[in-house]
């Protein structure tokens, strides 16, 4: 079974909460360290598990790991030594399977040993997250790829990877981040076009450029990589969890607490602070915190025309696909109605049968859609037991518990904890009433 959050609701938090360093960022900043024989210091590394699982895997494969010791959430990394025998163990086959993340070791290994391989991944029950975008890259730039069904591993091998002009199919965070590590070392200029540019992507090609990779066009959709022989080792930061930002928002709302969010790197939120605006949520920034004061109501906006908002996902600079269940959760109690359009992934919206059931009025329209008519807190949720789906669904469920009255139970919380470094104890700290059973 796993296990449970028991979550007592209706209780109003207050103080500060330090963002956890990014999620989404750390799988691909981590895969770069492969990049380079030389040692690579990265700081503000997230203690979640997916990001745990993936710094176990490089071991295995002969990255050497160290905790600085200094500050907690710093590393050093030195892929001096790598060991390719291990992409052939069934000990690689069940690692790397049960971590999406791990499709990112494909790039660097390919760019700097000509060999990869990668079993077919698991994660996330949101839908198909296909990963053709990947690998017509790799195949642009001259790798061969095939994939077995009786083993279903993918591979990918490549004598010299060679600079190549392409239009990305969809604009994917991991297949543009995976295809620019393997561009850097490759031979000649290589175009990417319809590339994803979110802040993830942008912290990993800075980086690289640091490491001596020529790449230019940084925070656009077209990134030119003119390939280098070699990199060297470098420093990096993490950005906050944007994710985190924006779900603490919503709590707050939610709960009527009185909330700082220390160092949110505010230019790096692209849409979220807005969104929460339109909600009817006060956000103040001072300094590079943000400042959420206590309120007893909130009102989503119309547009102009009075028509009902709509807040759809879309690639970055538009709305991260990762909130919008924490928007949808955080409209319950609103005054006013939105429509919530998940375009991106089939299943995501699932998990508002849990909320219905806890009082909420919400209609799903269809699986990418939901209607959620405010309560304006006329009535609080039911407490309930629930399940948690997915990372962000687990999330959104925790915000309806916490502002819930009565005690709910969330099981399966493995899910939340993928995402979310001990959110349990950091949210107790700020007057929460969860305890992990």
């Amino acid at each position: 079974m796993g296990n449970s959050f028991e979550v007592i609701g209706g209780t109003e938090l207050s103080g500060e909460i330090v963002p956890q360093g990014a999620k989404n960022e750390a799988l691909q900043i981590l895969c770069a360290t492969l990049l380079t024989p030389e040692k690579v210091v990265i700081r503000n590394i997230p203690d979640i598990r997916d990001v745990n699982k993936l710094i176990e895997l490089l071991q295995h494969l002969g990255v050497r790991v160290e905790q600085t010791g200094v500050i907690k959430g710093e590393f050093t990394f030195e892929a001096k030594d790598i060991q390719l025998d291990y992409l052939e163990t069934p000990d690689f086959k069940k690692q790397a399977a049960a971590l999406r993340g791990s499709i990112m070791i494909v790039g660097p290994l390919l760019a700097r040993f000509g060999y990869a391989k990668i079993p077919k991944p698991g994660g996330d029950k949101i839908g198909r997250r296909r990963l053709d975008t990947h690998f017509i890259g790799f195949q642009s730039l001259g790798a061969a790829f095939n994939y077995s069904e009786n083993d279903s591993f993918y591979t990918c091998t490549a004598k010299k990877l060679k600079g190549a002009f392409m239009l990305l199919d969809e604009a994917s965070v991991t297949g543009t981040a995976n295809i620019v590590m393997a561009a850097v070392l490759a031979e000649g200029t290589t175009t990417i076009y319809n590339a994803a540019c979110e802040p993830y992507v942008q912290q990993l090609c800075r980086m690289l450029n640091r490491m001596g990779a020529k790449i230019s066009g940084i925070g656009s959709n077209m990134l030119i990589i003119e390939g280098v022989t070699s990199l060297n080792g470098t420093e990096h930061k993490m950005l906050p969890d944007m994710i985190e930002i924006g779900s603490f928002i919503g709590l707050a709302a939610m709960t009527r607490s009185e909330l700082t969010i220390k160092d949110v790197s505010y230019a790096n939120l692209g849409q979220i602070p807005d969104v929460f605006r339109r909600l009817g949520i006060q956000l103040e920034l001072r300094g590079d915190d943000l400042y959420i004061p206590r309120q007893e109501h909130y009102e989503i906006e119309t547009f102009i025309d009075g028509s009902i908002l709509t807040v759809a996902d879309q690639i970055w600079p538009g709305f991260t696909p990762d909130l919008l269940s924490v928007i949808l959760v955080t409209a319950t109690q609103a005054a006013g109605t939105v429509l919530i359009h998940q375009k991106m992934f089939e299943s995501r919206l699932f998990f508002v049968d849990k909320l219905i059931d806890m009082g909420a009025q919400i209609i799903l329209c269809d699986p990418h859609r939901a209607t959620v008519i405010g309560l304006n807190r006329r009535q609080p949720l039911r407490a309930i037991q629930m399940t948690s789906p997915d990372i962000r669904a687990g999330v959104a469920l925790l915000i309806a518990a916490m502002s819930a009255k009565g005690t709910s139970v969330i099981h399966n919380i493995e899910q939340i904890d993928r995402g979310y470094q001990r959110i349990d104890e950091r949210l107790n700290a700020l007057g929460a009433q969860i305890k992990r059973v």
